[in-house]
C-alpha cells in the first residue's frame, strides 16, 4: 500500500500485484480512481474538471468507479462525497474497506471494499449501503463504473432460440428513458449483444437498462478488454422496470451499471452487492 497525489487528488491509495493495479481515494469518495495494468494506461475515465450542481451541494463525478443508491433521484441519488472517508487496509489479502461519513439526508452509509487477486488482473469490489435513519426505506446498491472515450460498451443478449411452441414468452426487458433514441448511430443491436458505441462529437444523452440474466457487460477500447461480472437473481426485483445492467453515454462521458434488486431495510440493515472486474488484452484482429 502506498499514499501518493494521483493526479489533482491527494492522499490516494495504490494496491498491486503483479499484473495488476487499483488506485482509490480517500480525500473524496468512496471512489476507484484507476483500474490497469501495472504498467499500462488507465481502463476507467477521468472527469476532474465535470460537476453538477444540486439542492445538496456540488456533486462531481471525478471519474472511475462510485456507489449510488437507486432508484435516481434528484438531489438524493446526487449527494456530494467530496469529503475524507476511512480506510482500513488487509495487507493479508491485499485488500482495503473504504467508509464514507454518514450521509446525513439519505441517513445512509456507504462503503466499497477492493481485494485484489494475488495474481493476475481479477478483482472483486464489494458494495454495501447500510440505513442509518430511524425509517425504513427500498433501495438497491447501483455500481456505476466510468469508462475512458473511444470504446464500445457490450451486453450480451440471452441465447437465440428460434420461434417455436417452446420460445412463446419473452426472456427478458429493455428499458428506455424518455431521451433514449434507438435510431441514434451509437447504439447497435445483434442477435449476440446490445453494443453502445463512444461518441465524444454526439453530445446527447443515451440510456438503456436491461435485465441480464448472463450476469456481465464488458468495454472494449484499443486492445484492452473489461468485464465486470454479478449475480442475477431470479424472482428478484430489480429498479428501473426491471433492469440489473445500464448503460449510459454522453459525448466522452460513459457508464457500465449494475444494480441490486430492491431491498426494505429496516434501521441499521444494509443492502451489498459484489462485483468481479477482469482486464484483458485481446488481439485486435
Amino acid at each position: 500500500m502506498e499514499k501518493f497525489q494521483y493526479k489533482n487528488l491527494s492522499n490516494c491509495i495504490r494496491l498491486s500485484n503483479d499484473t495488476i493495479k487499483v488506485i482509490v481515494t480517500t480525500d473524496v469518495g468512496p471512489r476507484i480512481i484507476f483500474y490497469g495494468f501495472f504498467k499500462g494506461e488507465n481502463i476507467l475515465g477521468e472527469h476532474s474538471e465535470a460537476e453538477v450542481k444540486t439542492a445538496l451541494g456540488e456533486f462531481k463525478p471525478y471519474g472511475g468507479h462510485r456507489l449510488w443508491i437507486a432508484p435516481e433521484n434528484m438531489p438524493n441519488s446526487y449527494a456530494p462525497d467530496n469529503t475524507p472517508i476511512k480506510y482500513e487496509f488487509d495487507e493479508q489479502n491485499n485488500s482495503i474497506r473504504l467508509i464514507q461519513p454518514l450521509e446525513t439526508v439519505t441517513k445512509t452509509q456507504k462503503e466499497i471494499t477492493v481485494e485484489l487477486d494475488k495474481t493476475g488482473s481479477g478483482v472483486t469490489v464489494q458494495h454495501k449501503i447500510t440505513n442509518c435513519g430511524n425509517e425504513q426505506i427500498k433501495i438497491a446498491a447501483w455500481a456505476l463504473t466510468i469508462m475512458r472515450a473511444g470504446g464500445v460498451c457490450e451486453i450480451p443478449n440471452e441465447p437465440f432460440a428460434a420461434y417455436a411452441d417452446e420460445t412463446l414468452l419473452p426472456v427478458r426487458n429493455l428499458t428506455l428513458w424518455s431521451y433514449t433514441d434507438l435510431s441514434d448511430s451509437r447504439w447497435q443491436f445483434d442477435e449476440d449483444f446490445i453494443r453502445l458505441k463512444v461518441d465524444e462529437t454526439k453530445s446527447a444523452p443515451q440510456k438503456i437498462g436491461v435485465l441480464n440474466k448472463q450476469g456481465w457487460a464488458r468495454y472494449r477500447f484499443k486492445n484492452l478488454e473489461f468485464t465486470k461480472r454479478f449475480n442475477f437473481v431470479e424472482d428478484a426485483v430489480y429498479p428501473d422496470l426491471n433492469s440489473n445492467t445500464e448503460l449510459y453515454t454522453a459525448g466522452d462521458f460513459v457508464e457500465i451499471e449494475s444494480l441490486s434488486p430492491l431491498q426494505t431495510l429496516v434501521p441499521n440493515q444494509s443492502v451489498e452487492h459484489i462485483e468481479r472486474w477482469k482486464l484483458e488484452i485481446k488481439d485486435k484482429g
